[in-house]
């Protein structure tokens, strides 16, 4: 079937909107930051800007409109994302982690979870932060494999009309807040039947912050987002409502998987983004008359860097954004997302060969993405091996023009 790529007259608008809101707010992160010398200090330092972006309403754009935001399907998410990511990646990956945070509520909450939590995010005001509170010192890769494997250790144990929870957690996208004692919504795997199979003893609890228990260690000082807050923090006997359960007791390992699938193209246009600003980069660099006297071994055809880095782009594009359509079941959305990061990794290493030492931070920043994404490779690779078990080949369920490479992708974008 046919694969259609034209956005709609909203999401023109969107994307236009985007665009000149990160040419005008977000170009400011790096000089807001670059001469502060941590990265709580650095993060601390875009909150003026985010709350910029949250005001400016993209925070609600994301939102699904039965839960009173303005979004309408992942599409528009990927439209913001490269938008903004083409121009600065701090506040962007911010903006997406909060929605990712948010999406264990989207695709299992119930009702009154969905109003209760997205309504501070649906606001329009204020610099609100959610977080998706999944990966732990020990690795995330094999969260859901059963032992002597490590795999989900943070527990949750049910003390009347409370859960209290005990772990560690790591590389979580705003996690502990802006004042380092949780974000304003904290969504947790964790093992409510330490006994059980993970199939079965994994869920996914919501705090809300600031909450007592939550002990930030350090802040990752990161090589590609040095102004994005990725912590390492304890959860000691963080207490919780009951009702804050989100789908099913047990059912958090199928929530988690469905979490990533649903957000996996995105790590694709971020990809995306960064190849545009790559290309960007590298035109400037061949149009400078004085681009010998900067450090590099040679001066490129501008017209030959012009056509690799289009051509790049556009290739990345084409892998991620049939991931944004609701066409076919199958598990291709993880393969879209990295096949788009693999091509940004292309650029980037092209970029910093050909200009020096001038690129290669694009090519660090592409990289951080592809490494964050191989244990989703993994699951997808599982996944594959399950489909075809279940007797349904891979051509029978990618018929989205399968040669040229493109996957379409199940419709997780569930509006309740």
């Amino acid at each position: 079937m046919p694969i259609d790529f034209t956005l709609t007259p909203e999401q023109q608008r969107l994307r236009a909107d985007a665009r000149a809101f990160a040419r005008d707010v977000l170009s400011k992160v790096g000089s807001a930051t670059k001469d502060l010398p941590t990265p709580l200090a650095r993060f601390a330092a875009t909150r003026p800007l985010y709350e910029q972006t949250v005001g400016a309403g993209f925070l609600r754009r994301l939102i699904p409109v039965p839960l009173g935001g303005q979004g309408t399907g992942i599409v528009d998410m990927a439209v913001l994302a490269e938008e903004f990511h083409a121009i600065h990646v701090n506040i962007s990956l911010t903006l997406l982690g909060t929605m990712l945070g948010l999406f264990p509520v989207l695709l299992a909450g119930t009702s009154e979870q969905a109003a209760r939590f997205f309504a501070p995010f649906a606001a329009q005001q204020g610099a609100p932060l959610a977080a998706f509170a999944f990966s732990e010192p020990g690795g995330s890769a094999n969260f859901a494999a059963p032992a002597p494997a490590e795999g989900v250790r943070t527990q949750a144990r049910l003390e009347g009309d409370h859960w209290v929870i005990s772990g560690a957690k790591k590389w979580v996208s705003s996690g502990t807040g802006w004042d380092g004692e949780g974000a304003d919504l904290l969504t947790v795997v964790c093992r409510t039947d330490p006994d059980a199979p993970p199939e079965s003893g994994i869920s996914v609890i919501a705090v809300h912050g600031p909450a007592e228990g939550i002990v930030l260690d350090r802040a990752i000082d990161s090589i590609g987002h040095r102004a994005h807050l990725q912590p390492q923090f304890r959860l000691i006997d963080v207490h919780t409502p009951a009702d804050n359960l989100i789908g099913p007791r047990g059912g958090g390992k199928a929530l988690a998987e469905a979490c990533f699938t649903g957000t996996a193209p995105i790590v694709g246009f971020f990809a995306v983004g960064l190849m545009r600003a790559a290309f960007d980069c590298a035109t400037k660099f061949c149009q400078d008359g004085k681009a010998r006297r900067r450090g590099a071994d040679h001066q490129p055809s501008g017209g030959r860097i012009r056509a690799r880095r289009r051509e790049d782009g556009d290739r990345g594009r084409a892998f991620a954004q049939p991931a944004c359509r609701p066409c076919l079941r199958q598990t291709g959305t993880r393969c879209a997302g990295t096949g788009a990061a693999r091509k940004g990794v292309r650029v980037g290493d092209s970029s910093a060969r050909d200009l020096g030492p001038y690129a290669r931070r694009w090519d660090r920043q592409l990289r951080s993405h592809v490494a964050a994404w191989r244990p989703a490779r993994r699951r997808a690779r599982i996944a594959a091996v399950r489909w075809r078990e279940h007797g349904r080949s891979a051509t029978a369920v990618a018929r989205a023009d399968a040669n040229a490479g493109l996957r379409s992708a199940r419709n997780v974008w569930r509006l309740k």
